[in-house]
């Protein structure tokens, strides 16, 4: 059985150029030709086709494959133990590079697929982005973080505008218990902070009490979440610390 020099190239998914070039250095000369003159290659030649490719993938040069190949004092082994150091070293090269580039793409996707003049009619001077790293190192091992993203990168503007709208009537519902005086664990603030938590678990993920009480937290401890609060009406932040607390421990 005898093949051509286009089907040797078909079955082995390189160029004909590739192999008359190989046939020209004596790399892997056809066992025979045709009344023509056209190469022919018998199964023997493709067997050492795959061996040429082999040592190729693994980043020998070709004067070395064929030295593997012909000189009958080569150590292959030796050959071939030298190469996989290598190639042990780049693979952890280029893991550590796949890790970074993930990393990178998952800090500057926050799963907010808008324009960048949907973000700012949205969020104003506010760019999520800044914060995706942050976010990122922080809970991006969590089921939560993967749950928001997924949900997230289906919103569209006018989701987002709506999602907007609910907190922002939520927290006028909180500054408006303050001014009438209404303590942070009274059942009206107990229910805002109720409906706060299914905000959170309708729009983004599955906000456990345990997890709103985090929330709480953080809104106290994080000068950032406590400033935004503040701007709206001093003393918001603890105020709403205080009812999801009270909120969650009523249902504990």
């Amino acid at each position: 059985m005898s093949y051509s020099v286009g089907q040797v190239a078909g079955f082995a998914g390189v160029t004909v150029r590739t192999l008359h070039h190989y046939d020209e250095i004596g790399l892997l000369s056809p066992s025979a030709r045709s009344h023509a003159g056209h190469r022919r290659y018998d199964d023997a030649d493709l067997d050492r086709l795959q061996q040429i490719l082999f040592y190729r993938e693994l980043g020998f040069p070709l004067e070395e494959v064929a030295a593997l190949l012909d000189d009958p004092d080569a150590d292959p082994q030796e050959h071939l133990r030298r190469q996989y150091d290598v190639l042990t070293v780049r693979i952890e090269k280029l893991q550590k590079m796949a890790a970074a580039v993930q990393h990178a793409m998952e800090a500057r996707k926050m799963g907010i697929n808008l324009t960048p003049e949907e973000k700012f009619e949205v969020f104003g001077e506010y760019d999520p982005d800044q914060y995706a790293e942050e976010s990122l190192q922080r809970w991006g091992d969590t089921e939560p973080y993967r749950e928001s993203v997924r949900r997230a990168s289906s919103y569209t503007k006018e989701d987002w505008l709506r999602i907007k709208a609910e907190g922002a009537q939520n927290t006028s519902a909180f500054t408006a218990l303050m001014d009438a005086g209404a303590a942070p664990d009274s059942g009206e603030a107990m229910d805002l902070a109720e409906e706060h938590r299914q905000q959170i678990s309708r729009n983004f993920y599955e906000c456990t009490y345990e997890i709103h009480t985090g929330l709480a937290e953080m809104y106290m401890s994080d000068k950032r979440f406590s400033a935004t609060f503040e701007q709206i009406k001093p003393g918001l932040a603890g105020y709403l610390r205080d009812a999801i607390l009270a909120n969650a421990a009523r249902h504990a």
